[in-house]
């Protein structure tokens, strides 16, 4: 048996979108306001410096304070998962000290990019990091921007170890995230990482999701995760497709983040635009936005 409560882990996390002002600098404001916005729509928690949330693009000191934004927010309110990755295991070190000063739930990390690392590399800047704090540990696994593909051989090393608690399976393919959870087993927390596949992973055995498309839509992917929980997969099926629509169509503009970010101040969530070399929304794709924007609320409320 773990030592640790899982419930808490399971179920829909959004991975966070970051927020600046105008000048591109991290607004704590904005940061505040964009988590309080996801409160009272049914996820279990946020993934905070992700992807998503530019964390690789972002200095130690900004994910600090996004960070320190988020926890004094909704800390009490959702689970708090931190991506503390870097390129350098020191950095990687210093993230978690500060998750873990800050109560955080629970600390995730890619392996470090640019560098093709061996899986000893690998091993050592993530035990760096699980040494660093004594809270439970996430892999996150995304082969194709890290270019490092984890072996079940590493992963069996890993996970053999009480703080290791799940991994982000960012992988495409349902049929190794189901490889995961067999050889960890059910004391072992796997969360589907492609949105389009939210259904095919959980089917497969994973235990929530993590996803980016889920901060302009977290509802849809609720009422999918409780339609996968109640046995309707008919109608998951369904939500699914009109799901992946949504997504096809945020993938069409020049960055899913621009996209995101745009769909949120039509809501009256401002958190600027994305981080360069992330591109923002052109001026001519705004009417499409705001259509989009409106097919989105509107599935919303045909599920309310």
């Amino acid at each position: 048996m773990t030592a640790w409560d899982l419930d808490k882990f399971k179920g829909v996390f959004v991975a966070m979108y970051s927020a600046y002002d105008e000048s591109g600098v991290v607004s704590e404001k904005r940061v505040k306001k964009l988590a309080r916005y996801y409160v009272d729509t049914g996820i279990k928690g946020l993934y905070v410096g992700g992807s998503s949330g530019e964390g690789i693009l972002q200095t130690v000191e900004e994910r600090k304070k996004v960070l320190e934004a988020v926890m004094e927010e909704v800390g009490n309110e959702l689970t708090i998962i931190v991506h503390i990755g870097a390129n350098s295991t020191i950095e990687s070190k210093e993230l978690a000290v500060h998750a873990e000063n800050n109560k955080a739930d629970a600390i995730s990390a890619v392996p470090a990019i640019y560098y093709r690392l061996s899986e000893d590399s690998v091993e050592r800047h993530w035990q760096e990091m699980i040494d660093s704090s004594s809270l439970p540990f996430i892999i996150y696994n995304i082969p194709q921007t890290t270019g490092f593909q984890l072996t079940q051989t590493l992963f069996k090393k890993m996970i053999a170890q009480d703080k290791v608690i799940g991994i982000k399976m960012s992988g495409e393919s349902v049929f190794e995230l189901q490889q995961f959870k067999a050889n960890a087993g059910k004391e072992f927390l796997v969360y589907n990482g492609p949105d389009e596949q939210y259904l095919g992973g959980r089917i497969m055995g994973a235990d929530g999701g993590i996803g980016g498309t889920y901060g302009v839509m977290p509802e849809l992917f609720c009422q999918l995760d409780a339609y996968y929980k109640q046995g309707a997969i008919e109608e998951a099926q369904v939500l699914q497709t009109k799901i992946n629509t949504i997504i096809t169509k945020l993938l069409s503009y020049p960055s899913l983040y621009g996209a995101t970010k745009a769909i949120l101040s039509l809501r009256g969530v401002e958190t600027g635009s994305p981080r360069l070399p992330l591109l923002p929304v052109k001026e001519s794709n705004w009417a499409e936005i705001r259509k989009l924007n409106e097919e989105i609320e509107h599935a919303i409320k045909s599920y309310a």
